[in-house]
């Protein structure tokens, strides 16, 4: 019973990651609700299916994927979303004031 709960809170943030991604303005934003949210969203669901399993060898399995998924989900999109701000015409909100630009000594003339 509780891991099948755990697993509809996994679905849940999952689903809620996939609302982000289309509800989301900035391709930022989008970025970030897909990522924090997928991720946690799949370690739950993997945890959930392991605490309803019986079987030592598919539970490692389990486990396994998990910690790979935590591993390489948050580099993945780190990397990905410096990629998408470096590139060229991605727009820009005007109302945002770029920390990192000014700190890197770019000017504004975009």
């Amino acid at each position: 019973m509780i891991g099948e709960i755990v697993m509809l809170v996994g679905a849940l943030l999952i689903l809620l990651a996939a609302i982000g991604v289309i509800r989301f303005d900035d391709v930022l934003a989008r970025m970030h609700a897909l990522a924090k949210g997928s991720t946690l969203g799949v370690v739950l669901m993997l945890a959930g299916a392991a605490i309803s399993l019986h079987v030592a060898n598919d539970i490692t399995s389990l486990v396994l994927a998990a910690v790979i998924q935590l591993l390489a989900s948050p580099p993945a999109s780190n990397l990905l979303s410096r990629a998408t701000y470096l590139a060229d015409h991605i727009p820009r909100r005007v109302d945002v004031v770029d920390e990192r630009r000014h700190a890197d000594g770019a000017d504004d003339t975009d």
